[in-house]
């Protein structure tokens, strides 16, 4: 695996001019990198529910949503808050993470598409140290009115085989996560042996005061080559927001939101705190790819 490793980064290395971090070994099964930039954790949730709500953009206003699909905290719902979320069953493997997660739900025709589930990627992509989010934090990434594709940067389709190894360390090795360059941004055509994919990257940057803002993304920024703007200081963990759902029969797919390019996703902290805490400074801040293990 780590000649694998080691030749991809390589490959990566010459075609795009930047150095990647290879792994050294390690004893307790992780990879620790020379490079901090590129450590990761993951957490593995399953589906949870459907619902027209909104608890980030239509607080306490049940059905005022288009229609969700949530992962992760099972009770989330429009007058969901960190308190009663925190005091909730996960639908995650890490039973830390009692944070909720959600997304527009994917229709072919009038039937909902139920994901597989999701992974979401707790990934380190600045050279400052990373700080776990604060309680509470609240944020929206995507757009939802999106009528032609999203920077790749934000979020994308994809195909990818239904049988992953996640604690596998070669797709972190693409920086920017960016997509395969024939997708286009809408949703690809995948075979029998491949699951669609909708990705949403959430900003990585926070500007140390607001736990949300107006637009539910101004107090959130994207690093830019490693570094957080000055408007928005702290580097906190750069969340990757991955639906898995079976391969569609259907030759067209919409989502709640709309139409083909209006991918996004919520994410409302609720994490127990002290295990957020000690995943960051395990993983993140000591520079290991730590996978969906402890």
């Amino acid at each position: 695996m780590r000649r694998l490793v080691v030749l991809v980064a390589a490959i990566l290395a010459a075609t795009t001019g930047t150095a990647v971090a290879v792994p050294a070994s390690s004893s307790s099964g992780h990879d620790t990198l020379r490079n901090p930039i590129g450590a990761f954790f993951a957490s593995s949730c399953g589906f949870s529910h459907r619902a027209p709500d909104d608890p980030i953009v239509f607080p306490g206003r049940p059905g005022w949503s288009h229609d969700h699909t949530f992962v992760g905290n099972a009770s989330t719902s429009a007058f969901s808050t960190p308190g009663s979320l925190r005091s909730a069953h996960t639908t995650c493997q890490r039973p830390g993470d009692t944070a909720a997660y959600w997304a527009p739900t994917l229709f072919a025709g009038s039937t909902a598409i139920v994901p597989l589930g999701a992974t979401i990627y707790y990934r380190r992509l600045t050279k400052a140290r990373v700080r776990p989010f604060p309680p509470g934090l609240r944020m929206v990434a995507g757009n939802s009115l999106a009528g032609r594709p999203q920077p790749a940067r934000v979020t994308y389709w994809q195909c990818s085989l239904s049988k992953t190894d996640f604690n596998y360390a070669g797709p972190m090795l693409r920086r920017g996560g960016d997509p395969p360059e024939t997708y286009g941004g809408g949703i690809p055509r995948c075979g029998r042996s491949a699951n669609l994919e909708l990705r949403v990257n959430f900003p990585d940057c926070w500007n140390g005061r607001s736990l949300d803002s107006r637009t539910h993304k101004s107090h959130m920024a994207y690093s830019v080559a490693g570094r957080c703007p000055g408007a928005h200081p702290i580097a906190v963990p750069a969340l990757s927001l991955v639906y898995r759902y079976p391969p569609p029969d259907a030759a067209t797919l919409t989502l709640s939101s709309g139409g083909q390019y209006s991918g996004h996703a919520d994410f409302l902290n609720a994490w127990n705190q002290a295990a957020l805490t000690r995943l960051v400074d395990t993983c993140l801040n000591a520079g290991r790819r730590c996978g969906l293990g402890s």
